[in-house]
């Protein structure tokens, strides 16, 4: 068993990571990987069993507001761990990695621009459907906080992803609904604590969806889960939620890629 990355992730996150084994017969290699928007350059990264024989499920990963970090790349190791091709895509740029308050500000005029974030995640989206490893029919988008909205909005596209996931991603409701054109199916794993998702922005979604009946969506809230709950070495890191919505994506990836 084989792991080979271009950078450590932080104590927290390697110590999270190694939850999940890797297989005997596996060899993970995780590399940056670098593309464009529009004639921006962005850089992801992406992770894999380079030893797999056949083409697998893509699975796309959206970071939160701080860009492309720790975080993201640990998940797409931890799913890569699982079988899948995992590539944490870019949405700000490949020199943006804010941190403070210029990560607000960066995020923030995504959420003033909602047809560039959902067009940012397209072209992320794109290029993991056109990798040779992955199996184009079988794709899913998971995202955390910034990266969770950003995921509900690509759907909003009527995306071909099997699955949709969002992990203490806020809630946008849309004037007029464009729910109808979901194709995928939703997950979205919520904190009950959360002061940026209230429940009344549950409610707003969950009604809106109401009125798309077509639509498979499914929302669970985590008690004493504040906004970030999933992301590790922080103080609002809650590892009995973290863990719970692990399951629960792990399940409905099983689910959506059958």
């Amino acid at each position: 068993m084989t792991v080979v990355s271009p950078s450590a992730l932080s104590p927290a996150h390697e110590a999270l990571l190694g939850h999940v084994p890797i297989g005997p017969h596996s060899v993970i290699e995780a590399e940056t990987e670098s593309y464009e928007h529009e004639g921006l350059a962005l850089e992801g990264y992406l992770a894999r069993d380079v030893q797999a024989d056949e083409r697998k499920p893509g699975v796309l990963i959206l970071h939160d507001w701080h860009g492309v970090g720790d975080n993201v790349k640990m998940r797409a190791q931890m799913l890569a761990r699982l079988g899948y091709v995992a590539f944490a895509a870019d949405l700000y740029g490949a020199d943006v990695r804010p941190e403070g308050d210029a990560a607000s500000a960066e995020a923030g005029k995504y959420y003033r621009d909602l047809p560039l974030l959902r067009a940012r995640v397209a072209a992320g989206f794109s290029w993991l459907r056109q990798h040779p490893a992955v199996d184009p029919a079988r794709l899913a988008v998971i995202g955390y906080c910034f990266g969770g909205t950003a995921a509900l909005e690509f759907a909003r596209t009527g995306a071909p992803a099997r699955g949709v996931v969002s992990f203490h991603g806020g809630l946008i409701t849309h004037e007029p609904s464009d729910a109808n054109a979901i194709a995928a199916s939703l997950l979205v794993l919520t904190g009950g604590d959360d002061p940026v998702v209230p429940d009344e922005a549950v409610a707003a979604f969950e009604n809106e969806l109401r009125a798309a009946p077509h639509v498979d969506w499914q929302v669970t809230t985590y008690s004493g889960a504040p906004h970030a709950f999933t992301i590790p070495g922080g103080e609002r890191y809650r590892p009995v939620a973290d863990a719970r919505g692990w399951r629960a994506l792990v399940c409905f990836l099983d689910e959506v890629f059958a």
